[in-house]
């Protein structure tokens, strides 16, 4: 038995041995597996979701002819990669003053300078917070192995905003562009060098741009003739705020669109919302949505303004390429559709200047001027400042200047007066109206009749003055969103009751002046 015993303890310890040293091989073998493979740098530092999520500058190679080696699109995929993570670490280490990733993305000696450089933003305790809006590489020279790379980088973008202990001094748009030259190690295209050059004028397309509606002097032109825009804003009367979800109906949006133009209203303004849309990643299923009602506008003769990134309100400079990227497929979609009239950047975008810091919200609307403009040289652009008093901001940049006014009909006039000896752009009241809600959260309110003297007297001073004008909104609505307007019952059921139509579609007494004969 004892001897049974001695061989069940020997056989155990034998095996025991086994099976640790073959753990202890596994483990060495992972091990050096991994050290032979080298970590990812995107795991590391979460770049591939960190790009995706706030970095997405639009990149255009314009040759990639050169007198080496053929680029092949494996090569320029990761070599584009790299190089915008490139930016995207020097970006982060300028606004946080840390070198996290830029061994990874730049070579011993291209290092040095940002190295320096951070260090002393550190010491004086300047934080750089920046971005870039757009690449236009062209490849110079592609080594026959495989291992060097150079091009130049033209008329970069570039927007700046310098702190210094934590307050704002300066803010910077630039163009620049740039020779670079980067080198492939370990698997990973680093940069080696990258130099700054003159800026270059980027070079127009020499075909003059087919205009649907133009501008000229303080007019809005349609074929030659001056347009007065004499329109509403449209939202469906069950779907408000959400336009293109699932009660999206052409059936609905067609009939409301023949009581416009019936009206004799000739313009529509509607509204596309950034995340329903899929922000940077626009969804296909909403562009054919919005397809269907321009094209419904089309036939009914309505011109459209279509106002983008509704429900928007992050303008931090990181984010804005996301919001770039989702208003070239849009833009670039319809940028020859006939039923446009305007594309509005923006509502209301003051309206965030308090919370969301003044000089990111101007940045961003300037920065994406032109380039909506570039995208689409076929129609206007403009802006809806929520009073009179901002719509000056950037006037030289929109080709038309659009306001809201909800005050005292009394004081319109003198207020519009005194915006317009500020430009030399035509006006557009984009929105105006009054609430005829009367009940227990408003005692007094305007009630049906108070809204149709309303509406009277500001379209006797739109018929007497030819002022264009876009009244708020066709239908009273059965339900307002909270993110909309809130949840204080005083203001949702206000909101609620600005249509020319009540919620079963019946005829206001405010209709009769929803425009001027």
């Amino acid at each position: 038995m004892r001897v049974n015993n001695k061989n069940i303890y020997r056989t155990a310890i034998i095996i025991s041995f086994i099976a640790l040293n073959a753990l202890l091989l596994f483990g060495l073998s992972k091990v050096l597996g991994y050290l032979n493979s080298g970590a990812e740098r995107s795991d590391m530092l979460h770049l591939e979701k960190e790009t995706i999520t706030t970095y997405l500058p639009k990149i255009n190679w314009s040759s990639l002819d050169n007198p080496g080696r053929k680029m092949e699109q494996q090569a320029l995929k990761e070599i584009e990669k790299d190089y915008l993570f490139s930016w995207y670490v020097k970006n982060n280490a300028l606004k946080t003053n840390t070198t996290e990733g830029i061994a990874d993305f730049y070579t011993d000696s291209a290092r040095v300078n940002l190295f320096k450089l951070v260090d002393y933003n550190k010491a004086n305790k300047i934080s750089i917070e920046g971005t870039t809006i757009e690449h236009n590489p062209a490849i110079d020279f592609y080594s026959a192995d495989g291992q060097l790379v150079v091009f130049t980088d033209r008329n970069i973008v570039e927007y700046q905003k310098i702190y210094q202990d934590k307050k704002l001094v300066n803010t910077v748009t630039d163009t620049a562009s740039y020779k670079v030259m980067m080198l492939l190690e370990d698997g990973f295209w680093r940069i080696r060098h990258i130099k700054r050059m003159s800026p270059q004028a980027i070079v127009q397309d020499s075909i003059k741009p087919h205009k649907y509606f133009e501008v000229k002097g303080d007019s809005i032109m349609k074929d030659g003739k001056t347009y007065l825009i004499k329109g509403i804003n449209y939202y469906p009367k069950n779907s408000a705020w959400d336009m293109y979800g699932d009660k999206f109906s052409t059936d609905t949006i067609s009939a409301d669109f023949d009581i416009i133009a019936n009206a004799e209203l000739n313009t529509v303004r509607i509204f596309v919302p950034y995340e329903d849309f899929g922000k940077a990643d626009v969804q296909e299923d909403r562009l054919d949505k919005l397809e269907q009602v321009l094209d419904l506008a089309e036939e009914k003769e309505l011109a459209v303004i279509v106002t983008l990134f509704d429900f928007y309100s992050d303008y931090t400079p990181q984010n804005w390429t996301l919001t770039h990227r989702h208003a070239e497929k849009i833009v670039e979609t319809f940028k020859n559709h006939n039923a446009i009239l305007a594309w509005d950047l923006k509502n209301e975008p003051d309206l965030d200047f308090m919370n969301r810091d003044k000089d990111n919200v101007t940045g961003w609307l300037q920065t994406l001027l032109p380039l909506i403009k570039s995208w689409d040289p076929n129609h206007l652009v403009t802006i809806g400042w929520s009073n009179p008093h901002d719509a000056v901001l950037l006037q030289d940049k929109v080709d038309f200047v659009s306001y809201h006014y909800y005050l005292n009909p009394n004081y319109f006039l003198d207020k519009y007066d005194a915006l317009k000896v500020q430009t030399n752009k035509p006006v557009v009241l984009q929105e105006f109206g009054v609430s005829s809600y009367r009940g227990f959260w408003s005692w007094f309110g305007k009630g049906e009749n108070g809204q149709a003297e309303y509406h009277k007297k500001m379209q006797a001073v739109f018929k007497e003055k030819q002022l264009a004008f876009l009244s708020w909104t066709l239908y009273d609505f059965p339900a307002v969103p909270n993110n909309v307007a809130g949840k204080w019952p005083w203001i949702k059921n206000k909101q609620k009751k600005f249509g020319f139509l009540d919620e079963h579609g019946k005829p206001k007494p405010s209709f009769l002046y929803i425009t001027n004969k």
